[in-house]
């Protein structure tokens, strides 16, 4: 499962700009497909393991049917563990990549605007807000995905 981002120059004061495309590699031909949505992204991750992607996921779409995406270094290309949960309804996931490209940090925006940054304040937010005793501190990851070190632009000299 990866994201990829459209580049900008690896400089400093330029960011990574926001994921602009989600794709799942079919688990049969290993061809790149896009999803549509951020939900639909997130619902395939969320099951990976135990439901692999494969092209007929998608109408229409079979193994002989040409990649929908080519992975290489024209963006950057983001990898994210499988399996994570998906964002509880209401809430926003964000991924910010520092501006050295060390790493990328997870926040998520709760429905009243709120930035949470890690599940400590997770579990304060829940413990405050009854309206949301469905949801629990393991359905938010702040784990972030990796950074495909192959796609980076190269560093300005």
């Amino acid at each position: 499962m990866e994201k990829s981002s459209q580049r900008n120059k690896r400089q400093s004061g330029d960011a990574l700009k926001q994921v602009d495309i989600w794709t799942a590699q079919c688990g049969k031909c290993f061809k790149w497909r896009t999803i549509p949505t951020v939900e639909e992204y997130e619902e395939i991750r969320s099951k990976i393991i135990e439901d692999p992607f494969i092209c007929s996921k998608k109408d229409g779409v079979t193994c002989e049917d040409p990649a929908d995406i080519e992975y290489n270094n024209s963006r950057t290309w983001l990898m994210d563990k499988p399996n994570l949960p998906k964002t509880p309804v209401g809430f926003k996931r964000r991924v910010v990549i520092r501006r050295d490209f060390s790493r990328l940090d997870c926040y998520y925006d709760t429905p009243n605007g709120r930035v949470i940054r890690a599940s400590t304040q997770v579990g304060r937010f829940l413990s405050d807000k009854p309206e949301y005793n469905n949801i629990s501190v393991s359905d938010f990851s702040f784990t972030g995905p990796k950074i495909m070190e192959d796609t980076l632009p190269p560093p300005l000299s």
